[in-house]
């Protein structure tokens, strides 16, 4: 008798954003163009930071790995949902499939706390101007990038050994355009208890925990804000924090909506807006955010294009 239980799955189908042709070279070029602009985007604020002698602090170390992040995770999704839009058929090896999701559970974690780290950076240096320096020293910075990419590197294996060491039905169609744990859970046949309790309890950690030190840091930045006395410090104090704000707001908004919605009206198609947003969207804003919000960004890019423009002209 055959066990259906055991097949061994050699690759899955990606259904894609869309199954109507006419759309597919359209979202082709409007997809790769927001790709393309992340990517510059992202690399130009990493070389940015990392070159630029005005940009070596503690803010711009964790921006630097912040665009580190959204370069990554994109990267993981991308440039294979685009593949997608010019093949007869969305399939991803087994084995490449499993590389997608640890890659992705990586990075996107990764930048939960990165962001909760740029918080913190934003509260010493406003509520504590005078140890800001101190407080905040290089091995610090370090440790606060370091543990995130180890912890979230400890998950995403868990995860992605948890879901590959399960038994596939037959079935290797995965509703998705790329390989997520939720679409990939409704594909396996045996017990998903143990997997999905250990993915809840993860992602609400996650989630809470890294939202819980980004509300607390601003709660406390607030405080400060109102205490001082010069409407000038006040608004340089905002703009030191506006685009950290915004990037923020705009990414666990997204999650938010995605993991906290009612189970009525969730479906795999409002998941797939929401990833859409956050896989490809916001790494795209990133940079563009900090590079019209933030006057030294702007500055550093202008010396750049400068010394560049010399070199060549």
């Amino acid at each position: 008798m055959e066990n259906h239980n055991l097949t061994v799955l050699s690759e899955f189908i990606l259904l894609g954003i869309t199954d109507r042709p006419e759309l597919q070279a359209p979202l082709f070029g409007l997809f790769l163009t927001i790709y393309a602009i992340s990517v510059l985007g992202n690399l130009g604020l990493i070389i940015l930071t990392k070159v630029d002698p005005r940009l070596q602090t503690p803010m711009y170390f964790f921006l630097r790995h912040l665009a580190l992040t959204d370069l990554s995770y994109s990267t993981a999704v991308g440039p294979k949902m685009l593949i997608n839009f010019v093949v007869d058929q969305n399939t991803i090896p087994y084995n490449w499939c499993a590389t997608q999701l640890a890659f992705f559970i990586m990075f996107i974690i990764s930048e939960l706390f990165i962001l909760s780290a740029m918080a913190y950076d934003r509260y010493v240096a406003i509520c504590n101007p005078l140890l800001y320096t101190v407080i905040m020293s290089q091995r610090v910075c370090w440790v606060l990038v370091a543990v995130p990419y180890l912890y979230s590197m400890f998950v995403s294996l868990l995860v992605t050994i948890k879901v590959f060491n399960s038994f596939f039905c037959g079935y290797n169609v995965i509703s998705h355009f790329y390989c997520d744990s939720l679409p990939l859970l409704s594909l396996i046949c045996s017990n998903i208890h143990e997997i999905e309790l250990i993915i809840l309890i993860l992602s609400v950690f996650n989630l809470t925990s890294s939202l819980l030190i980004v509300l607390v840091s601003y709660m406390l930045i607030l405080v400060a804000i109102i205490r001082m006395n010069s409407a000038e410090g006040r608004h340089k104090a905002f703009s030191t924090c506006g685009s950290h704000l915004t990037v923020a707001t705009v990414f666990y908004g997204t999650l938010l909506f995605m993991y906290v919605q009612p189970e009525s009206s969730h479906s795999f198609d409002t998941d797939k807006v929401a990833s859409i947003f956050y896989t490809l969207v916001i790494p795209m804003l990133n940079p563009l955010i900090y590079s019209l919000r933030n006057k030294d960004v702007k500055y550093a890019l202008h010396r750049m294009w400068k010394k560049l423009f010399s070199i060549f002209f």
